[in-house]
């Protein structure tokens, strides 16, 4: 039997995408980092595609506040101008929870 799939996707606030981009990269740690697929999975598992645009615009709102790294090809790259695959890198300013509570 087959999975019924809902209509259409819930809504997902602006917030939700920017804690679960800051909790994934946190999860990943200083060496690691997070495909943005990933990120869109995790939050809208069955329309996943619906948030690429989103997790884009808020990763760059990220790394330019210095909270995360945007890297292509492994090397860092300007939030402003990158194109393509992308991984998303936790930097040590993100990993302050303490900040969180001041924007």
């Amino acid at each position: 039997m087959a999975r019924e799939l809902p209509k259409k996707p819930r809504r997902v606030s602006d917030d939700e995408v920017r804690e679960t981009i800051l909790a994934m990269c946190r999860e990943a740690g200083l060496t690691g980092s997070v495909k943005p697929e990933d990120v869109a999975r995790v939050i809208l598992p069955d329309f996943w595609q619906t948030l690429t645009k989103r997790i884009r615009l808020t990763s760059k709102q990220l790394a330019v506040a210095g909270k995360i790294v945007i890297l292509r090809k492994g090397e860092p790259a300007d939030p402003h101008d990158f194109k393509g695959l992308y991984r998303l890198q936790i930097t040590d300013a993100g990993l302050n929870l303490f900040d969180e509570e001041e924007e």
